[in-house]
């Protein structure tokens, strides 16, 4: 087990397509649990492997307050949505930023579990979310996409001051 290092925006590694995962073996397991101590170090709620320089279709996410609900989504697939939500988000590779985005309220997701057997799970609100937007990570798309571009330049320069404090 492992804490991986999180990439952040804009580095354009953030915006390369995941490749399904070929079969669930032993060490897609031992992503999923370096993924998980990541995502549980950071802290955060979700956690997709594009995000730690991983280009496979694998996501974790825990929402619960008692961080003891671990859900793994390998090769997962929206297969319907309804509804419209607005909430504010914030992301692990994008640290302090919080934009209200627009997602659909209630999505129904068909996935590989870590047993390699298929599933179809039903989701609404904040799970909902995490959902979609672990997924627009496997696809190359992170949150602030959704924004104007002003507020992305707006972004980009407070992540690089941040950097350049820290540094």
């Amino acid at each position: 087990m492992a804490v991986l290092d999180i990439l952040r925006y804009p580095d354009p590694r953030l915006y390369n397509q995941a490749e399904p995962v070929a079969e669930v073996d032993e060490s897609v397991r031992a992503l999923v649990r370096d993924m998980a101590d990541t995502m549980y170090a950071a802290p955060g709620v979700g956690l997709a492997a594009t995000q730690v320089d991983v280009h496979k279709r694998v996501v974790v996410i825990d929402p619960s307050e008692t961080r003891d609900r671990l859900l793994v989504l390998i090769n997962p697939e929206i297969v319907s949505r309804e509804g419209v939500q607005y909430c504010e988000e914030g992301c692990l590779s994008v640290p302090g930023i919080y934009e209200v985005v627009e997602r659909a309220e209630r999505v129904t997701v068909r996935a590989l579990g870590l047993d390699g057997k298929s599933f179809t799970l039903t989701a609404d609100k904040l799970l909902a979310l995490c959902i979609q937007h672990e997924m627009d990570h496997l696809d190359g798309k992170v949150f602030v996409d959704y924004l104007s571009r002003l507020k992305q330049q707006r972004i980009k320069a407070k992540l690089q001051k941040q950097l350049r404090q820290t540094a």
